[in-house]
């Protein structure tokens, strides 16, 4: 079986996804930024998905542009909301989390 490699871009998404700070969140689209694709976003979903058991990845930092947890059931958001909050980042009832407050820009 050979084992493919992840791309110089996947490897940097792992990277800025392992750097998010505690208490912070990260959007696709400025994780694909900081990664040097733009337009890349949809690659961040599927490293996301791909990569975060082999790279122990908190995934759950990871939201959309609206602030918005999107995981593909109820239960799955409940699982990210409550991992958020024991972070110490506030999810609101319709799993929104406040950008202004939260987002992290890739700086410490």
């Amino acid at each position: 079986m050979v084992t493919k490699m992840p791309t110089p871009f996947t490897m940097r998404v792992i990277e800025i996804i392992q750097n998010i700070p505690v208490g912070k969140v990260s959007t696709y689209g400025s994780i694909a930024r900081l990664a040097g694709s733009p337009r890349g976003a949809r690659q961040v979903s599927w490293a996301l998905h791909s990569m975060t058991e082999k790279y122990a990845l908190p995934w759950h930092r990871v939201i959309n542009s609206q602030g918005k947890l999107v995981l593909k059931s109820d239960a799955s958001c409940e699982t990210q909301k409550a991992l958020l909050e024991k972070e110490g980042v506030e999810v609101g009832r319709n799993f929104k989390v406040d950008l202004k407050k939260y987002l992290w820009d890739g700086n410490s």
